[in-house]
């Protein structure tokens, strides 16, 4: 290094900044993530190795008396509260205070997809780079991520913060219906928020789907199919038609999909059927599109082709969006240049999938700043073929310790209003 970049490193330490760009060969935080990784690799083998599949009480309870015991060694208040009423497992809610004034939410899920019995069949494993094993990225690693991003923090004696708070949720794989009020109270205490869903490749995410679900519900009126068919209503036909009629509920441009994926009528081959129903999936990144959809199916399904039938459309919220925000770009721009001390680019990404993230974020409002895919990169999800790179670790945990770090110390850029 040269002596004009030594003056720089020494300016920008008295400054509380580690430097980004090609000066920054001796970060200590990188150091400090690479001499993590073995202790990383040692909890995510731990986490894999024990079936979580929602609804898992058994095995949800195990890990989170794994993650309760690590959060403590890290210092962390930790407060264990039951999901909701027919929701196995809790939600870990886990609190590290500083002393600074910027505060934090670092979240992830701790149930999979998989089955009981998963995880003796499938192990954790390492070939050729990559991790296997149920839950390896989604999201496993996002569990053991948050865990020794903290660990570093710790080693390097950083407080700077005002608080860190830690969410691990029991049941985001069946839409967090027990933890997304607990989502959404923790998250309006923050300045920002980092999600640890697995990007499928160098990416954060800046902007996520909502789900939605779509019914449609038909009544007519039954008679004999053989002696009397004309007394009927054939809820089925008018189903039929008012699918056809309800096809191009989407909007290409706003990102917004519409598709009906089941269908129920008729209970005998000899009835005309009295009732018919629908349901389908909605996609959607402009909040306004659900008052769009809702609207639009509602003038529509007033066009009938049998008569004396009834047709109801309505829309069931799911998850809604992270919508693409100032707030986010921001966050991500930052992310951007710190990953650069890893040697790799980080994209800023647009997802299709709908996760937690949009639980935390709050409409017309700059705080907190939301940021999504901050754990391992993985692919295959939901799959016996999932995988995680095992060589995004450092540059993983370096991200999440180094943002951390930054936005504590910086009164530019993304900052509390």
């Amino acid at each position: 290094m040269s002596r004009t970049s030594h003056f720089i490193v020494a300016v920008l330490a008295l400054c509380g900044f580690a430097p980004v760009g090609p000066v920054a060969a001796a970060d200590p935080i990188l150091k400090q993530a690479e001499a993590e990784r073995p202790a990383f690799m040692e909890t995510w083998q731990q986490l894999v190795d024990i079936d979580t599949g929602t609804g898992d009480k058994e095995g949800l309870a195990h890990v989170e008396g794994i993650l309760v015991d690590r959060l403590k060694a890290l210092g962390a208040d930790v407060a264990v509260e039951p999901a909701a009423a027919g929701v196995a497992g809790n939600n870990i809610v886990a609190t590290l205070k500083g002393s600074g004034d910027r505060n934090f939410l670092l979240m992830v899920h701790y149930d999979t997809v998989f089955g009981e019995g998963e995880a003796a069949a499938r192990p954790f494993r390492v070939e050729n780079d990559r991790a296997y094993g149920p839950g390896v990225a989604d999201a496993k690693g996002g569990l053991a991520t948050i865990v020794h991003a903290l660990a570093i923090l710790k080693a390097l004696d950083f407080d700077g913060y005002g608080t860190l708070t830690v969410l691990f949720n029991p049941d985001e794989e069946k839409g967090s219906t027990g933890s997304r009020d607990k989502i959404a109270e923790l998250a309006k205490q923050q300045d920002y928020v980092f999600s640890y869903e697995p990007p499928d490749s160098d990416a954060v995410t800046v902007a996520t789907n909502g789900i939605n679900y779509v019914f449609l519900d038909v009544k007519g009126r039954s008679s004999h199919a053989g002696s009397a068919p004309e007394e009927g209503r054939n809820a089925i036909i008018e189903l039929a038609h008012q699918l056809l009629q309800l096809n191009d509920l989407g909007d290409a441009d706003k990102g917004t999909t519409v598709n009906w994926t089941i269908v129920h009528g008729g209970a005998k081959r000899n009835i005309i059927p009295e009732v018919a129903s629908a349901e389908g999936d909605m996609r959607y990144s402009d909040i306004g599109e659900y008052d769009r959809v809702l609207n639009e199916a509602q003038g529509i399904v007033e066009d009938h082709l049998i008569p004396d039938t009834t047709v109801e459309f309505r829309i069931q919220q799911g998850r809604p969006p992270l919508p693409k925000n100032p707030a986010s770009m921001a966050l991500a721009e930052r992310a951007q240049d710190i990953y650069r001390q890893t040697g790799h680019d980080l994209d800023a990404i647009a997802m299709r999938f709908g996760t937690d993230a949009g639980y935390a974020y709050v409409p017309d409002s700059e705080t907190p700043a939301v940021l999504e895919t901050m754990g391992i990169v993985g692919g295959g999800l939901h799959s016996p073929d999932e995988f995680a790179d095992a060589t995004s670790v450092v540059p993983r945990l370096y991200l999440s310790a180094r943002m951390i770090m930054d936005l504590s110390r910086s009164n530019e850029g993304v900052a509390r209003p």
